[in-house]
């Protein structure tokens, strides 16, 4: 156990600095240098297919640096290619630097059940994908010559959506685009500027130690479950690396006051965030990706209840938490009703001990911005939750 202990208020205040939350004083002009850092910062930002609001990809950057253009993101994936797609967390949009750290992934996938299957039952089929990707350039399942047909109406995959997934998985084929959500694959050669897809390709253990560092140098500080956590990495797999980083200097181990695990800390943390840490966040945002360590953190218990039967939610459908002065301390139920252009407060509620008029304060303008972000013409409240009536009457000055 290390002898250096802190707080944990100055945890947060490091976890937050972190995650690139304060980059941005409120006064200060957007700039493409400033997207493009916080997107580095984080080291990854998971992609997930709910449009409820608005595609979990986009919001990061939102709750970070307020109005920003969705296309800037789409840009710099899919022209510019400074963003690519591979499983880190989960699906994500990863820096394109970070491409050779994920090659032994790539090396060392396993078929599935399905891929098995396919390999056995066809065993030319996915080559012949393969090949047809070459000679006719990026495609989506469905123009692919034989696709297969769907096992099931939504979440059954074809023979050529398993053929795919497999190319992607081995890092034989890339994501080029997407075509209304749909990914749009091409030969890894062809997606992947050649600076990144030709570096040498580190050994296996080289390229888990620099995740892990990676990983660490965006949590701020964690446990080593935390840390592993964050690129998916099994935490026996993180021990000897984890060690290894510290004893390089390269992390400092140091005691979080209430956490029962040792934690490491990034040795440029300063916990100093200069300024705005209020936003709300998505579901699927990296600071709250662990939901133990969110409850560590910041005493706020967090599931998100997508698949939760409706009688069964205690908070709705599609609650994104609300961060105000480095505390979560509210949560809504938001839906972007696109044809009659409102973003829908569908219930709000507030977290035991908190104010209800200081948290309204601040929440009642991040629905306004984000309205605005989204193009909808007004917000609405609905009357669900402990926050909801004074919430409904904040906005309704702003919206009469």
């Amino acid at each position: 156990m290390s002898n250096l202990v802190i707080s944990l208020a100055e945890a947060r205040l490091i976890v937050l600095e972190a995650q690139g939350f304060g980059l941005l004083p409120q006064s200060e002009r957007l700039q493409t240098t400033l997207l493009n850092e916080t997107t580095s910062v984080l080291g990854g930002i998971q992609i997930d297919s709910v449009n409820v609001v608005v595609r979990s990809h986009y919001m990061p950057l939102f709750s970070r640096l307020g109005l920003y253009p969705m296309s800037w993101l789409d840009e710099n994936t899919y022209r510019e290619r400074l963003l690519f797609e591979y499983w880190g967390h989960e699906a994500s949009l990863l820096p394109t630097s970070l491409y050779p750290l994920f090659r032994h992934r790539m090396e060392a996938a396993r078929p599935n059940r399905r891929v098995a299957h396919l390999l056995q039952s066809e065993p030319h089929y996915v080559e012949s994908i393969l090949r047809e990707i070459q000679d006719r350039g990026p495609l989506i399942v469905s123009q692919l010559n034989d696709p297969g047909k769907r096992t099931g109406p939504w979440w059954g995959y074809s023979n050529g959506k398993v053929a795919l997934e497999w190319l992607f998985a081995t890092g034989r084929v890339a994501v080029a685009g997407r075509q209304n959500f749909t990914r749009s694959y091409d030969l890894a050669e062809r997606v992947i500027p050649s600076r990144f897809l030709n570096a040498p390709t580190p050994s296996p253990e080289a390229a888990v130690r620099e995740l892990l560092r990676i990983s660490a140098k965006a949590l701020g500080v964690g446990t080593a479950r935390d840390i592993a956590d964050y690129y998916r990495i099994h935490p026996k797999d993180a021990e000897k690396p984890l060690s290894e980083l510290e004893e390089g200097g390269q992390l400092v181990k140091v005691a979080v006051a209430g956490w029962k695990e040792a934690a490491f800390m990034h040795p440029s943390a300063t916990g100093i965030v200069k300024g705005n840490t209020t936003a709300l966040l998505s579901p699927f945002d990296s600071l709250i990706w662990k939901r133990d360590r969110t409850e560590r953190l910041f005493g706020f218990r967090y599931r998100i209840e997508i698949y939760v039967p409706r009688a069964a939610r205690q908070f709705g459908y599609y609650v994104l938490p609300f961060l105000m002065d480095g505390q979560l301390v509210a949560r809504v139920d938001l839906k972007a009703n696109r044809q009659e252009s409102i973003l829908m407060v569908q219930s709000a509620h507030i977290e035991k001990g908190q104010h209800p008029g200081l948290v309204i304060r601040e929440l009642a303008p991040q629905l306004d911005t984000m309205a605005r972000w989204l193009e909808l013409s007004k917000v609405t409240v609905g009357t669900i939750g402990n926050l909801s009536s004074a919430l409904h009457l904040a906005v309704r000055k702003t919206n009469p």
